[in-house]
């Protein structure tokens, strides 16, 4: 007869068969008997944080840069409730977490007993699937259907609320069943017809592209590296969505940068005028789609997603192939090899004037920026640090603002999940504790949040993290002394109306360094950033560097709310003569 177990040790039975090498979390009355039941489990390393937001996002980038699902430990009621943000944010960008949340004894559920919510109900909209665990019996099969969940078909977040009984209660463990690690190729519908049609489609196209997204990322290294000899097989063009950055590489010459709101010229005028849209991974969001029903309006349009939901949920499209991305671009790959269709030449003549049209768009440089001897412009900022770290295996988290949108047009990324971003929800202090737990992933790495000053002042207690356990992260912060986005729509939308977006009474970055005990580092001019940023990134520990850029710079290009792709904003001299009317004010 099998021995019985607390639900406690069935938790980290759970963990230990799931191979969980990390939890970040932080202790609270209601999950107490899993904490004390840390002790007895060396192979598993908790990592405390200083609010449970930052465990979900730390938990996130753990997951988004090393393909393992995260695992957050949270209290009932308030740490639940904290963590909230973080599963919202995991859900809107598809990033595998499993949250374990301490709930009140079972018969004070339903009392408002102290620390009590409803964490089920609170949390059902922001994740794939949540459980409330009324009987010990079920625990062990309730944690392994979680991690299961999480991380097949489209990744997300799950949580499983276990009230403090069923901690202390016994059992018997049910092990994991015993099943092919698949990341979703179960759930492929597409059938060999649909990409016989696709490649049909491929052959007759003259003004094709490729727009992947993080669906790539998240099918796994072996996804990007078929999506790179897909590209060089047919000589398409191909673009990215901000979670799509790294799966092709950034500076190869079919690349044309990110596309969408703050996207290249040359790829949103490709995306609008194209005859073929192969969406690979991607969910046509209002980012990068702009105004819909002049999106793309005389093209073919394509999807290839794991996700059916997806599927003609904004756009309508004329083909469909429903699969885990991998598998379907390796089976394109394979039946054009099959078929011995030498697209790359027989399509070099066929699209060959779309290639010199985008050649034009190209030598508009919308990247450019006017530089300055006397003051750090933000762009330049991010250019010297890619130029400075791009000789090393470099991982990036950012905020989220115009220094999310600096980075992601003036970093290039040669490989996937070196790009660690909050994007569907948007989170203002992702970045900080992202950075923390994507060194705890890759401890010998260079980790570096660009940060923006307004975002990074939310999560900032999580500096305490990185240097409790020496998590050498760099916090490279934009400092430009506004929520510098917020500045910007005011600016476009609201006749210079500031309201709120200067950030007064800021902390002196240095000073908080050294309350920390971490190294801060400060530039002010661009003859000293050079110096500056390779002391920061020679240092051995975590740093706070304060590099303090033009206040009033804009992040150009951009698509103005509720206009076409080629409608673009590309300077400050065009802001007047695009300006943001009527109903594209309701849609930034």
């Amino acid at each position: 007869m099998s021995k019985l177990l607390t639900g406690a040790e069935i938790v980290f039975k759970c963990l230990e068969d799931q191979r969980v090498e990390y939890i970040f979390g932080y202790p609270g009355g209601a999950v107490l008997p899993i904490y004390d039941e840390l002790k007895n489990h060396n192979s598993i390393k908790h990592i405390l944080v200083r609010h449970e937001q930052g465990a979900g996002h730390a938990a996130e980038g753990y997951a988004r840069s090393s393909g393992k699902p995260g695992v957050v430990l949270v209290t009932s009621g308030p740490g639940a409730t904290n963590v909230v943000t973080a599963l919202t944010d995991a859900y809107m960008d598809s990033v595998p977490l499993v949250c374990i949340s301490g709930q009140v004894p079972t018969h004070l559920i339903g009392t408002d007993a102290f620390q009590e919510c409803d964490t089920t109900g609170i949390t059902r909209p922001c994740t794939k699937h949540n459980w409330l665990v009324k009987d010990i019996k079920d625990l062990s099969k309730i944690l392994h259907e979680a991690f299961k969940v999480a991380t097949t078909g489209r990744p997300g977040p799950v949580l499983v609320d276990i009230p403090k009984d069923i901690q202390f209660a016994k059992s018997k463990y049910t092990k994991p069943k015993a099943e092919k690690k698949l990341n979703g190729s179960s759930l492929n519908r597409f059938t060999q017809d649909e990409v016989d049609k696709l490649i049909e489609m491929m052959s007759k196209a003259k003004k094709p592209i490729i727009y992947s997204g993080g669906g790539v990322i998240n099918s796994g290294p072996q996804a990007s590296e078929a999506l790179r000899n897909l590209v060089q097989l047919t000589g398409f063009p191909i673009t990215s969505t901000l979670q799509g950055l790294g799966a092709y590489p950034g500076d190869d010459s079919q690349f044309l940068g990110m596309l969408g709101m703050h996207g290249t010229y040359e790829a949103n005028n490709a995306m609008h005028d194209c005859d073929l849209l192969i969406n690979i991974g991607a969910r046509f969001d209002d980012r990068i789609t702009g105004k819909i029903d002049e999106f793309s309006p005389k093209s073919k349009k394509v999807h290839i997603d794991i996700d059916p939901s997806s599927i003609n949920k904004i756009i309508k499209v004329d083909l469909a192939l429903v699969g885990d991305v991998n598998d379907v671009i390796n089976k394109i790959t394979k039946t054009i090899n099959k078929k011995k269709l030498n697209l790359n030449s027989s399509n070099k003549q066929q699209i060959s004037k779309w290639w010199e049209q985008i050649q034009k768009w190209r030598l508009k440089n919308s990247l450019n920026f006017i530089n300055s001897d006397e003051t750090i412009k933000p762009q330049h900022a991010v250019q010297r640090l890619y130029e400075l770290t791009k000789n090393q295996d470099t991982f990036i988290t950012t905020e989220v603002g115009q220094h999310q949108m600096w980075a992601a047009q003036h970093y290039k990324f040669n490989k996937p999940n070196r790009w660690m971003t909050s994007g569907g929800l948007g989170t203002m202090g992702y970045g900080l504790p992202a950075a923390v737990g994507v060194q705890i992933a890759h401890p010998e790495k260079l980790v570096v949040d660009i940060a923006g000053e307004a975002s990074v002042l939310m999560t900032m207690q999580e500096m305490s993290t990185a240097v409790q356990y020496n998590l050498p992260i760099k916090i490279f912060i934009l400092n430009n002394q506004y929520m510098g986005m917020v500045r910007q729509w005011q600016e476009l939308l609201h006749e210079k109306n500031y309201s709120e977006s200067y950030s007064e009474a800021l902390p002196d970055f240095m000073k908080m360094a050294d309350a920390y005990g971490c190294k801060g580092i400060k530039a002010e001019t661009p003859d000293e950033l050079d110096q500056k940023i390779q002391e920061m990134v020679d240092h051995k520990g975590p740093v706070i560097f304060d590099c303090h850029v033009d206040p009033n710079e804009n992040c150009f290009p951009m698509i103005p709310s509720g206009k076409p792709h080629n409608q673009m904003i590309l300077g400050p001299n065009e802001q007047e003569e695009n300006k943001i009317t009527g109903k594209g004010k309701a849609l930034v």
